[in-house]
């Protein structure tokens, strides 16, 4: 019997997908504070070079990161309206999680 593979989804076709992926999240994050050469995100990661640069792109086409040049750099900086929707959609398990958190304690206290 034959079964028909399913078209993959694109992992980097929006903000979510492109955030699926660690390395993403984890230059995000580092990015928070401000705006920072690809150099040094590679030496603060222990990514290598190409990688970083790849998952930038990605970064960059879904809209969660924007890039300037200064001279020969590239900076790159997050862009906190397109990560908005992130961040309104994982607020919106918060009152779960508090909940959760909630009756943890509880069991402890007994």
């Amino acid at each position: 019997m034959y079964i028909a593979a399913m078209p993959r989804a694109a992992t980097t076709s929006d903000a979510f997908n492109a955030v699926a992926e660690p390395r993403r999240r984890a230059i995000l994050n580092y990015l928070a504070l401000q705006e920072r050469p690809v150099g040094d995100i590679v030496a603060s990661l222990g990514l290598e070079q190409p990688s970083v640069s790849k998952h930038l792109r990605v970064l960059r086409d879904v809209g969660l990161v924007h890039v300037r040049r200064d001279g020969r750099r590239m900076l790159y900086r997050t862009n906190a309206e397109a990560i908005r929707p992130l961040h309104e959609w994982t607020s919106s398990f918060e009152r779960f999680w508090r909940h959760q958190l909630s009756r943890v304690k509880e069991r402890a206290e007994r």
